[in-house]
């Protein structure tokens, strides 16, 4: 039998897990590296932390095998940029993360170029994005020479650090959230790269989500020779781990943010208003796989924001039972809007907000209201989405985190009038990683074979809507365009 790793690289830690052919219990390490905070809106990761717990992760499971590695597969937090020197290894600055929002003027100043960045990428002009980061980078960091520097994805610098300097790649699905990359050409596109003031030169080669990229080499507790086969951003990653293989199956992924991916098939469709259009995965069959996207950028965020910026927990785990003390959150809202606002309404100048308080209101309500905004943020979502792409949504596919509770998925179900489905694995962003990767060395033969692993664990059934959703959406008007500008 054969093991595949997956590194799964995201916003608070790095976690590597084993997977195996036969679907064996898996087991995993995991570390957590520092969130850095240098001004209100910045969010930036040290590099050389992260790959510290990439190698500490891999070594701490790679020890615990009985068999060989067939295979190591890659997923990550998908917007976040590193740029680093090519002749010394070492990053040119800090990491700047997804959630930073440092570059929002910038994507004003762009807006003229709205209608090329939505057809040719099927973004938005955001600063969630990459180029704008990279741009930023490009001209505030101390930088090498062009032909020294390399600007990627965390993908890009893992897969860099684990061949020694051997291969400078990233996959169309990381690629694709650059607002750099033309999703229809599967190119670079250089219009957009001479617009935003990033050289194609500095950026990696894209290859399919389902290749060999390398082989390891000096890897601390790793042979040297196992093959790095897989990439996918984390959201694809889960999409393709929940097996939502065919149009109109839908995932969404409660982690540190929350993001609704839909299977829309091998046609690239025109822009939807207030939706994504990424590429959720290519196989190397000339017919890359594409998905809309909802992106919502902080559901668990909020609650390590009550654990570490409020201590109102002691721990994440501890959020379900103190909301359950409470029959509801007592006409209380949270909207987390603490790097403002993704889909539908794409604002990045929102903040957050908690209304409804009063001398009754208790911490329990506010965890409660925390909770409520996860779920009325992928209901918002779903909602633009559904409407934008002509689509029933039929049933949602859930995982992450906060996926094991009951109450919530419940609420969910509610919300969407749709049933829901946890697996029995809820890590599934790294079960995307390893089947790309396993798919690319053989370890399955079949994108069948992978769906008879899926398993069931718990279906959520829609009952009646409490009615609370439009409240939420008064909130949401008193949280947007806070930030003057």
């Amino acid at each position: 039998m054969s093991a595949v790793l997956a590194i799964d690289a995201g916003t608070t830690g790095v976690r590597t897990r084993a997977v195996f052919s036969d679907g064996r219990p898996s087991f995993s390490s995991y570390r957590e590296f520092t969130q850095h905070f240098p001004q209100p809106g910045w969010v930036e990761h040290d590099a050389s932390e992260i790959w510290d717990a990439v190698v500490a992760t891999l070594a701490d499971v790679a020890q615990q095998l009985n068999e060989p590695i067939a295979a190591i597969g890659i997923t990550n937090q998908r917007e976040t940029v590193v740029a680093w020197n090519k002749r010394t290894g070492e990053p040119c600055a800090h990491a700047i993360v997804w959630q930073d929002r440092r570059t929002a003027n910038r994507c004003e100043e762009l807006l003229p170029h709205l209608s090329l960045v939505r057809n040719a990428t099927g973004l938005v002009l955001d600063p969630y994005f990459s180029g704008t980061k990279a741009a930023w980078l490009m001209n505030n960091a101390e930088m090498p020479a062009i032909n020294e520097l390399c600007i990627g994805t965390i993908d890009s610098w893992l897969v860099w650090n684990l061949t020694a300097g051997a291969s400078f790649v990233t996959d169309p699905s990381n690629a694709s959230r650059t607002m750099l990359f033309d999703i229809r050409s599967m190119q670079w596109s250089e219009e957009l790269c001479d617009l935003i003031g990033v050289p194609t030169s500095v950026l990696p080669e894209v290859q399919p989500s389902s290749h060999r990229y390398g082989v390891t080499r000096n890897v601390s507790g790793v042979p040297d020779g196992v093959a790095i086969s897989g990439i996918a951003g984390d959201q694809q990653a889960a999409l393709f781990g929940q097996v939502c293989t065919q149009p109109g199956m839908a995932k969404n992924t409660y982690g540190t943010g929350s993001f609704v991916l839909l299977n829309i098939g091998t046609t690239c469709p025109a822009p939807s208003e207030g939706m994504l259009t990424t590429i959720a995965w290519d196989l190397g069959n000339g017919s890359p796989t594409y998905a809309l996207e909802g992106a919502i950028f902080v559901t668990g965020a909020a609650v390590q924001w009550l654990r570490d910026g409020l201590g109102v927990i002691a721990s994440s785990s501890e959020v379900g039972e103190l909301a359950a003390t409470v029959p509801d959150s007592g006409g209380v809202y949270v909207v987390p809007a603490f790097t403002g606002l993704g889909s539908p309404w794409w604002d990045p100048y929102a903040r957050g907000t908690i209304v409804g308080i009063t001398r009754g209101t208790t911490r329990a309500h506010i965890a409660r209201a925390v909770i409520d905004a996860m779920v009325f943020q992928t209901r918002d979502a779903i909602d633009a989405m559904t409407t934008a792409g002509g689509v029933t949504l039929n049933e949602l596919r859930v995982d992450g985190g906060a996926s094991v509770m009951d109450s919530m998925l419940q609420h969910q179900a509610n919300e969407l009038g749709v049933p829901v489905l946890r697996p029995t694995d809820h890590e599934t962003t790294a079960l995307g990683a390893a089947y790309l990767a396993g798919l690319a060395e053989g370890v399955w033969g079949s994108i069948e074979e992978i769906a008879t692993m899926w398993q069931l664990d718990k279906k959520f059934m829609p009952a009646e809507k409490d009615g609370s959703h439009a409240q939420w959406l008064r909130a949401v008007e008193r949280s947007r365009n806070w930030e003057q500008h």
